[in-house]
């Protein structure tokens, strides 16, 4: 199982723009340099996460991005389901579709994937930005 980097660059980013937002919006080119993530996959990232309300961007010469939200209240959780969509692991265990498997109640391993989930779940909706950015600085 692999998390795409769509999740991975996307975390990066944010905590990148939580980190270097001194009261100016944050630019994609500034994100990218210290990132090394390339300008047009962070504008890619920027969309999804604009429409789930966890950044605003601004037009203009000193446009960018900034967080909607401070650091604290904005969950791990939240930032993957944005870009990568509700966490499925496998059909009987997703996130997005109750009882979505016709096998459920005979294979025997769908408990199996459902508590694998339900871990998954509670560490991403567990850590905010917030805490990233504490657990860097130390």
């Amino acid at each position: 199982m692999n998390i795409s980097t769509k999740g991975r660059y996307g975390l990066r980013a944010l905590l990148d723009i939580a980190c270097n937002y001194h009261g100016k919006p944050v630019t994609l080119s500034a994100i990218s340099l210290r990132q090394q993530i390339s300008e047009g996959y962070l504008e890619q990232l920027m969309s999804p996460l604009k429409k789930a309300r966890i950044i605003v961007s601004s037009r203009g010469a000193q446009g960018g991005y900034m967080l909607a939200r401070d650091p604290q209240d904005i969950v791990v959780g939240e930032i993957f389901r944005a870009l990568e969509g509700p966490l499925n692991l496998a059909v009987c265990a997703s996130e997005e579709e109750a009882n979505a498997c016709s096998k459920k109640d005979c294979c025997g391993s769908g408990y199996l994937w459902e508590e694998i989930q339900k871990a998954i779940a509670e560490v991403l909706d567990s850590h905010t930005l917030a805490d990233l950015i504490n657990k860097e600085t130390r």
